[in-house]
């Protein structure tokens, strides 16, 4: 069983120290063979620095580095090209001038990795465009090869002020000022006829309109379907390269390796970048899973982006319509720092993705959480934040309740939880605070819940499915839960469940503004 490289970003330490590498280098081969400029943007920790690094080693002419891969056949060796290499992963940026300070910072990397900093100190280095340009020619001229261009995380010095007011959101307008004069340097003449191949990686996608107006040739393969599986890992590879690791954790776990894969697939699979049905999963979750030998929320420990969390809460953004959103394919693509479309954001950092095509040909998607990890993860932040609580021991005695049926238990619990909320913030209660807070409870406690579940007849407020029983809730604010309960039998919402084996429970909840909780519940069992 080779070393797993939880973490590692570069393609020659898993290559030299014998860690399992999936072979992507086909992929790779196409991706060079069809053009010259391109974009792709998927969530943290996806491997994008991983394939930087590896395209990196290819164009050097590594090809030690390759042996045994796809490509190491197809590829001609005797070239070694010139790499340029503008890695904003570990670059502070709190203003557009550190960005400036940073931008000469790498080039003068760049210049003591080929070996042309004597002759660009002779020359001067003035304005941040002409030292760019400089280092370009001067790679040209001392490799007689064109030059590669590898652009890891451009977007940080956007979103990194996103979410944080007026003056970071300033900030943010500048540091894109700045990056689209620098990057457009690729784009003039002068530049264009030295290029052998550009690539961009980032998080989200600031729509070229802004940043990339400059270099308006770049292919954005976010999308496409031959690269839906360029990063992550498909369940073809999971099954051919971690047979063993997934013997081993369902030994521990004294369960098949079909029953174990299933629980890896629930767990950590379900990212889908195209409109075909292809999912693959994220490779620092499933890793981490592997080499701890444990189904755990590995997600969780990577931290969720405060930008996020921090514009969630600038538009009381209604959390449990997250299962349910529909995007059309422009809104992939059209991201603007003044007006942002959060669940476009959300969709690129990962914590939806899409879930169903509703119309191929008008491009209408469904999205929702790729899985119970990320699931779970994002809904405890989002619990902290609305509550400026932290989550308790109480919340596995919720599920134990609900499993065994005891639901005046399991609304005793929620009430505690309601009553401990601070008091500015149960200021800004409501139906739809209550609603959130409910499901971000459920999630909380490692409940499936699904919210506004369609049936022929409207929408179910709340759907919590375990083992052997479903629980059909309906809220209402300063009514009754009477009201609730006739509700869901006039609306026939139980009807999809009945065929099932499931004991069926109908739960209507009312809740008080003036008392900030849970007022009266109301349980009949079908």
């Amino acid at each position: 069983m080779k070393k797993l490289p939880v973490g590692i970003q570069s393609f020659e330490k898993i290559q030299e120290e014998g860690y399992l590498y999936i072979d992507k280098t086909r992929y790779i081969w196409e991706l060079i063979d069809r053009g010259k400029y391109y974009f792709l943007s998927r969530p943290r920790r996806f491997g994008k620095s991983l394939l930087i690094s590896t395209l990196r080693c290819l164009f050097e002419g590594r090809r030690e580095l390759f042996k045994g891969l796809w490509i190491e056949n197809h590829w001609d060796w005797d070239k070694k090209y010139p790499v340029i290499v503008i890695d904003f992963n570990e670059a502070e940026i709190n203003t557009p001038e550190k960005l400036q300070e940073e931008l000469h910072r790498l080039l003068k990397e760049v210049e003591k990795e080929l070996g042309i900093e004597e002759k660009i100190e002779r020359e001067g280095r003035k304005s941040l465009k002409g030292h760019f340009i400089t280092v370009l020619l001067k790679a040209r001229e001392k490799f007689q090869e064109d030059v590669v261009i590898l652009v890891d995380e451009y977007d940080k010095a956007i979103i990194s002020h996103l979410g944080l007011g007026e003056k970071h959101l300033a900030i943010a307008k500048e540091n894109r000022r700045v990056l689209q004069e620098f990057f457009g340097v690729i784009k003039g003449q002068e530049v264009a006829r030295i290029t052998k191949f550009v690539f961009f990686t980032g998080v989200s996608k600031f729509s070229k309109i802004n940043i990339f107006s400059e270099l308006n040739n770049l292919e954005d393969i976010t999308m496409v379907r031959k690269f839906s599986t360029l990063l992550g890992i498909t369940q073809e590879e999971l099954e051919e390269y971690f047979s063993d690791y997934i013997h081993q954790l369902g030994e521990k776990n004294n369960s098949s390796y079909k029953q174990t894969l299933a629980l890896l697939q629930h767990y950590y699979n379900g990212y889908r970048f195209s409109k075909e049905n292809i999912k693959v999963y994220n490779p620092f979750s499933i890793l981490r899973c592997l080499k701890e030998n444990e189904l755990n929320n590995y997600w969780f420990e990577t931290g969720t982006p405060t930008f996020l969390v921090n514009l969630i809460k600038e538009n009381e953004y209604y959390i449990p319509r997250l299962e349910g959103v529909i995007l059309r394919d422009t809104d992939f693509s059209t991201y603007e720092i003044e007006s942002l479309n959060l669940n476009s954001l959300l969709f690129q950092t990962g914590y939806i993705t899409i879930k169903e095509v509703v119309d191929k040909e008008e491009g209408i998607f469904s999205l929702g959480y790729p899985n119970l990890e990320v699931k779970k993860s994002f809904l405890e932040v989002i619990y902290r934040t609305y509550t400026q609580q932290q989550e308790t021991i109480i919340f596995s005695q919720i599920k134990k309740y609900l499993q065994s049926g005891k639901i005046e238990e399991t609304i005793k619990i929620i009430q505690s939880l309601y009553a401990g909320i601070s008091y500015p913030l149960s200021q800004r209660l409501n139906e739809a605070y209550f609603h959130s807070l409910f499901y971000l409870i459920m999630s909380g406690a490692g409940i499936w819940a699904q919210t506004e579940v369609l049936t022929s007849q409207g929408r179910i407020d709340l759907v919590i499915e375990l083992k052997d029983k479903v629980y059909i809730i309906e809220f209402k604010c300063e009514q009754s839960s009477q009201k609730a309960i006739e509700q869901i039998k006039e609306k026939g919402y139980a009807q999809r469940y009945l065929s099932g084996e499931k004991k069926i429970y109908l739960v209507g909840i009312n809740f008080s503004l003036s008392k900030r909780n849970i007022e009266e519940w109301k349980v009949v069992e079908v």
